[in-house]
């Protein structure tokens, strides 16, 4: 019997394989129909599923934020996906590397939100201004498909590889950071494995923040008042093994640590 695609078949399938820790291959080799706008609803509906499981909203991501990898997947901006309290990791709390498949890390500048960010029409500038401060950031990305071979629909369905976030402690008010020239040194068990600027991230992190709520208000959703907003990978990202301690060291927004078990 060939199985049935539809939004509610796919977010099952993708939720499930999140569950059981289990890989799959990409559902639009099954699925070719599957499109972007139909992507980011069964991103929303894995959303559903995981406020019936009782989780909670804390936030957004953005993923494919730099150039070259927008490149490689022939896009010219980057995925919108959700943050909620399940995927928050207090630093200092080790990563429990059996809760999740195949996971990588890497860092990124992260915005609280202190007022609502409505598009369209939303600048960098006008995002920034909403903004109540600046911390240091690593994402844990974990795609449910195996050896992280996707098309575009398939990852904005996987809700961007969506694993893990650990944000650090510092909080910077915006006003007088340089945020494109904001330095940051990737740390792996000692080493420094990658180094980058703010600049990284669409030439900006503000213009991440402000095509968030651009392209959300296509979508019916204002970034609210206390959310956090990850910004998008400033390298690329490091597998992760178990005993590894992953540090990102920025210049004004401090470190955040991160140890694998």
């Amino acid at each position: 019997m060939t199985y049935k695609w539809n939004v509610s078949s796919a977010a099952h399938t993708l939720i499930d394989a999140e569950n059981r820790r289990q890989e799959l291959g990409k559902i639009t080799d099954e699925w070719p129909e599957l499109d972007l706008d139909v992507a980011y609803q069964v991103q929303d509906e894995t959303l559903a599923r995981r406020l019936m499981r009782g989780e909670h909203v804390t936030g957004v991501k953005l993923g494919l934020t730099s150039r070259a990898k927008q490149e490689r997947m022939g896009i010219s901006s980057p995925l919108t996906a959700w943050l909620t309290d399940a995927m928050t990791l207090a630093e200092g709390v080790p990563l429990q590397l059996d809760s999740l498949i195949h996971p990588r890390v890497e860092p990124e500048i992260v915005f609280v939100l202190g007022e609502a960010i409505e598009g369209p029409g939303i600048t960098a500038a006008v995002a920034l201004q909403a903004v109540r401060s600046v911390h240091a950031g690593l994402e844990v990305i974990d795609s449910r498909y195996r050896d992280f071979d996707f098309r575009l629909p398939d990852v904005v369905a996987d809700n961007a590889s969506s694993g893990r976030i650990v944000t650090g402690g510092l909080s910077v008010a915006p006003a007088g950071l340089d945020l494109a020239l904001e330095p940051c040194v990737l740390h792996v068990n000692g080493e420094v494995v990658h180094t980058a600027t703010g600049a990284a991230v669409q030439g900006h992190p503000a213009e991440a923040l402000a095509l968030a709520a651009n392209t959300l208000a296509a979508r019916g959703v204002a970034l609210q008042p206390g959310w956090i907003v990850y910004t998008g990978g400033l390298t690329d990202a490091v597998h992760l093994q178990a005993g590894d301690h992953v540090v990102a060291e920025f210049g004004h927004l401090g470190s955040v640590v991160m140890t694998a078990s």
